[in-house]
């Protein structure tokens, strides 16, 4: 089972701290955030796409001996063809898993294949293109450099060596190094179960029968998704209307099923939103005003010992504050390495004057020039733009007016484990 971490108030944040800019706030995530996620040994063909929890060790080096590159012939570079260009060929040759036995002397060599041995006496191979035999010997002009062709012991690491360090999201790739290194099994994270709720009592699933003042629910399955995405197991908290009791049945289903979970609505100081009003006076409760758009407000709690993130109710603004601040806090809390969204700079194809104070986040794609072009509204609630955009572009926190040319990042959506 995952552990319980953290104190009830360490997302607390200052007194009369008003407005927390973007990287800050990401700070004190990172600086505040510790693993929840629980531990177990599994076989290394059960590891990809969990977190280690420990590093692996390598049982012994690779390659475990000197071994050929190539197919050729062994020689030794200080016997190497004289003035009449002839090596002796011995009889014989090295093959994987049938290495050369004997020593091989200087003036001589021997046939060898792709990843045998090198024998004893040797330390240069000749490419089996660059070589004739011919008579008994084989000949070559010039000869190779010393050491051409030919993998040293431990080259790759040696033994004892940490190949794979804690934290990293092992890949299809790690599973080539864990077994190049003799580890059979991982010590990895239990997935991490991430509990999705919604809440309003105006939302109505899609599909159902919903009148113009209701809202079919976007959050709920979109974070579900992501969930998935992301690795972690996704667990369905459903959506309740603005009922106190419901609403506390549903934070202690999240207790009991979740290792931490993600509400949408009913998270800021209205008469409605019970969610907030409970975390407050039964949980812990902090409300982050973070200088960004779409986003700003973010509620971050404990409810029996669970963290509860309280995203925005738009589902624009839920899907970057999920990007931007849920994501790296999720992996975190699942025992992985805090990720850093890889993003570059190009070329603008829009306008946009912004003020300073704030960092926005626009849905945006590349046109045919690589240039970001960016969605028609800003409006939060509007869903189209998300499949639209293949990224975000993200302006800092500086006052700034952007035109056509001027360079600005572009953050595209696999930087955010998309």
């Amino acid at each position: 089972m995952a552990r319980k971490a953290q104190s009830g108030d360490c997302f607390a944040l200052p007194p009369g701290v008003r407005w927390t800019p973007v990287d800050e706030a990401l700070d004190l995530l990172r600086e505040r955030i510790a693993p929840v996620a629980g531990v177990e040994t599994l076989p290394a063909d059960r590891c990809a796409g969990r977190f280690l929890a420990s590093p692996v060790v390598a049982a012994r080096a690779n390659p475990a001996v000197t071994n050929s590159a190539v197919d050729g012939y062994a020689f030794a570079h200080g016997g190497a063809p004289g003035i009449d260009g002839r090596l002796r060929l011995l009889p014989g040759r090295s093959a994987a898993g049938e290495a050369y036995v004997g020593l091989v002397p200087e003036g001589a060599a021997v046939r060898i294949l792709t990843g045998a041995p090198l024998p004893s006496g040797t330390d240069t191979v000749v490419l089996d293109e660059d070589a004739r035999v011919k008579d008994g010997g084989v000949e070559f002009r010039p000869p190779p450099r010393r050491g051409a062709n030919v993998r040293k012991a431990g080259e790759d690491f040696g033994e004892g060596d940490q190949v794979l360090e804690a934290g990293r999201l092992l890949a299809p790739q790690d599973m080539a190094v864990m077994a190049a290194a003799g580890a059979d099994a991982a010590a990895v994270r239990q997935r991490l179960r991430v509990g999705v709720l919604s809440t309003g009592s105006e939302l109505r699933p899609a599909g159902s029968q919903a009148d113009p003042e209701s809202v079919y629910d976007a959050n709920r399955p979109m974070l579900l998704s992501l969930a998935d995405r992301w690795g972690f197991d996704a667990v369905d908290l459903g959506c309740l209307r603005d009922d106190r009791e419901m609403a506390r049945a549903a934070l202690d289903q999240g207790a009991a099923r979740a290792d931490v979970v993600l509400t949408t609505g009913g998270a800021s100081a209205g008469d409605e939103d019970h969610v907030s009003r409970l975390l407050a006076s039964e949980g812990s409760l902090s409300f982050w005003r973070i200088a960004a758009k779409p986003g700003r407000p973010l509620a971050m709690a404990f409810w029996k010992g669970v963290p509860v993130f309280g995203l925005p109710g738009n589902p624009v603004a839920a899907f970057v504050c999920a990007l931007v601040f849920a994501r790296p806090a999720l992996v975190a809390l699942a025992g992985g390495e805090w990720p850093e969204p890889e993003g570059y700079q190009v070329r603008a194809a829009f306008r946009k004057r912004k003020k300073a104070g704030r960092r926005e986040y626009l849905r945006a794609r590349l046109n045919a020039r690589s240039e970001a072009e960016v969605y028609g509204s800003e409006g939060s609630g509007l869903t189209a733009g998300l499949s639209w955009s293949s990224g975000l572009v993200e302006l800092g926190d500086r006052a700034m007016d952007v035109s056509p040319g001027c360079m600005v990042r572009f953050v595209p959506y696999g930087s955010f484990g998309l």
